[in-house]
């Protein structure tokens, strides 16, 4: 069998479930082709919001920082110093920063110099 365009229709792929035959060459996007990039946008233009929380922590309060719109690495530069000023642990989960104990009042100052525009959420 030969197609129009006079390559042979045996090497095409058209379907498989399992495995990978390396006799046949499959052309794939990588997988930073498929990552969404991430607009990071300069601090006064970010809508923060900062809230203390107990849900799903065992009891422990953590302060959750979100609406961040950066790239991975400037969170771990932010989390490090957050870290730093409040004493205590913390680490970035699904690009929202969590800070362990309540410092929402601490942290909303930080921010604030830093040039964020953060507000406390919730109760």
């Amino acid at each position: 069998m030969s197609s129009s365009n006079g390559k042979s229709s045996q090497n095409r792929l058209v379907y498989r479930e399992f495995g990978n035959d390396n006799s046949v060459p499959l052309e794939r996007p990588t997988s930073a082709a498929l990552e969404r990039p991430i607009q990071e946008l300069p601090p006064q233009q970010q809508n923060v919001r900062v809230q203390a929380t107990r849900a799903g922590r065992k009891g422990k309060t953590v302060t959750v920082i979100s609406g961040f719109q950066a790239k991975p690495e400037t969170l771990q530069a932010l989390v490090k110093q957050l870290k730093t000023q409040c004493g205590t642990g913390g680490t970035v989960k699904d690009n929202e920063i969590e800070i362990q104990g309540e410092h929402k009042q601490k942290i909303l100052e930080i921010l604030i110099k830093l040039g964020y525009k953060a507000k406390i959420s919730g109760g």
